[in-house]
């Protein structure tokens, strides 16, 4: 169910309670403290009227400057505590993103693209930019609008009646242009990520467009969702244009009802020239205020929308961690698959349908099977990356969801084909933060006929690595992979095609170390090369029925 963008702000605010009450005790002294200037004022100009020079004066002047500094004092102290707020917001959004993207259902990623939701981090941006404006600046603005009126109704009771009068107006004007601001909001931001994905896109694949840079496809596609994202912004700007406009004659109608009455007030000498002064300043802060509800506004829409667009990471469901049940941590696992049923979701046909296998501890067995028989799938399956629909696996003769997810994963060696280089060290793309003796790495790094060409790296295996390992070839990227699944010593290897790129010789050599009867190990590998299935105890055909 999705969560609409103003109960994500009153959920984001409830975070930070203490903090927020610290900031508006400080803006209600704030309100009060300008408000009581105008008041010194008055007696000032009192004073003057009499025209003796007195000790009173300068005591009065001393008191409005307190006034000021103090202001100043408390103003100081709610900046402190909003950037404690702004530096807690980002690492607790980053920490998020970085706990919930590797987590989110796979079944959830297959609808998205997952780099494309790494881009909503940003918006966290925007609330911190954001917050600061609404709980200082919107905050103080209404208390001395409330205040400025309260004070105003001491000088007449009309006051009072022209507050209320004026409340409503702001309410109404908020009621009805709100929602429609909001609408529109979303839909530019919605435009916006499209518009950067595809950005993404073109330098994912900037090979394919720079040869067949003359169709400019990629250049009129950009102009198209430019196209739509200026139309809803223009549409948004509209709705901002006519609550401007609203605003402008509430504020008209403001001054108006305030300098009238109190003109009216003091030609009836129901008011002395210092309570007029004093009034007159205090609709000055009123005004003044009601404009940076006005400015404020946009920047609530803005928050509003990216509490949205990064509720729609934290929104999306995460595996599920299943069961307390422990790995037997020495030897190998048995697999158990009994009739399971497996689809995706906007598919009518079954990848697996009511399958059945058994596969024992320490086993080594090679997955055959025509193209699109779903034996990759079936792999991410027995990986736990996918949920089957109907029947049940098991590990160890214990149904998988008793598992806990996480422990059965650190007993996995998993090898697909995507991929999973990251920007980082060679170290640190073997180890994955893993505590690893030196002498362990040493022997996966000889296995693997690592050693020469990370003794031409500038670092040796402390050298850096692209993301994805742009300019590695794809031979090491294997081995890399095969060396991350290896050097954690794992119960069951699940691979499809690990040693594709590597040459006939050295793949022989993995094979052979892989698949050794001695190895306490399960093996279950997708493959079409030759000497696996020399090596394997058994090979398990899988067909579409």
């Amino acid at each position: 169910m999705t969560i609409p963008p103003i109960k994500r702000f009153w959920k984001l605010l409830k975070q930070y309670q203490g903090e927020i009450r610290q900031i508006y005790i400080y803006a209600l002294f704030i309100g009060i403290v300008n408000l009581t200037l105008p008041l010194g004022i008055q007696a000032i100009i009192n004073f003057l009227q009499t025209g003796t020079f007195t000790s009173t004066w300068v005591i009065l002047v001393g008191f409005v400057l307190l006034g000021i500094a103090i202001t100043g004092i408390l103003q100081v102290l709610q900046l402190r505590v909003v950037e404690n707020i702004q530096q807690d917001l980002f690492a607790r959004s980053a920490i998020e993103f970085a706990y919930r993207i590797p987590k989110i259902s796979f079944l959830q990623l297959d609808k998205v693209h997952a780099p494309e939701l790494a881009n909503r981090f940003f918006d966290t941006l925007t609330l911190q930019k954001g917050l600061p404006k609404i709980l200082i600046d919107f905050s103080l603005a209404v208390f001395q609008i409330t205040f400025g009126l309260v004070l105003l109704s001491i000088y007449s009771p009309y006051f009072i009646i022209l507050g209320f009068a004026l409340a409503f107006i702001l309410w109404v004007i908020f009621r009805i242009t709100g929602p429609r601001g909001l609408s529109t909001s979303l839909k530019e931001s919605k435009y916006k990520y499209l518009l950067a994905h595809w950005l993404e896109e073109i330098a994912r694949v900037n090979r394919t467009f720079k040869i067949s840079s003359k169709k400019k496809f990629h250049i009129n596609k950009t102009d198209n969702l430019i196209g739509l994202y200026l139309i809803s912004r223009e549409k948004h700007f509209k709705v901002l244009l006519s609550q401007f406009k609203l605003f402008i004659a509430f504020k008209i109608i403001v001054a108006a009802g305030l300098l009238l009455l109190g003109g009216y007030l003091v030609f009836q000498e129901q008011m002395n020239l210092g309570q007029f002064v004093a009034a007159e300043i205090i609709i000055i802060l009123i005004i003044n205020s009601v404009e940076k509800l006005l400015r404020t506004i946009d920047t609530i829409y803005d928050v509003l929308t990216a509490l949205d667009k990064i509720g729609h990471v934290t929104d999306l469901k995460l595996d599920e961690h299943g069961g307390m049940a422990t790995i037997n941590t020495e030897g190998g696992l048995s697999l158990k698959a009994q009739e399971i049923v497996f689809g995706f979701p906007d598919e009518k046909r079954k990848i697996i349908d009511e399958l059945s296998l058994e596969i024992a501890a320490n086993e080594k067995v090679v997955l055959s099977g025509k193209s699109g028989s779903g034996k990759s799938v079936l792999l991410q399956v027995l990986a736990g990356i996918h949920q089957v629909e109907d029947g049940e696996l098991y590990i160890d003769e214990v149904p998988f969801s008793n598992y806990n997810r996480e422990q059965i994963h650190e007993t996995f060696g998993i090898s697909l084909p995507i991929n999973q280089i990251f920007e980082g060290t060679f170290k640190e793309n073997i180890l994955l933060g893993r505590e690893i003796p030196d002498k362990e790495i040493s022997e996966i790094i000889k296995l693997l006929n690592l050693g020469e060409y990370l003794a031409h790296q500038p670092k040796g295996i402390n050298s850096f690595v692209d993301s994805g390992g742009r300019r590695l070839p794809r031979s090491i990227i294997q081995k890399l992979h095969i060396a991350r699944i290896l050097i954690g010593k794992p119960q069951l290897l699940l691979m499809e095609d690990p040693l594709h790129f590597i040459e006939a010789e050295e793949k022989k050599n993995i094979i052979d170390y892989i698949m050794n009867d001695q190895r306490n190990w399960t093996v279950l590998v997708v493959s079409d090369f030759y000497y696996w299935k020399e090596k394997c105890d058994r090979i398990i055909e899988l067909n579409k029925n």
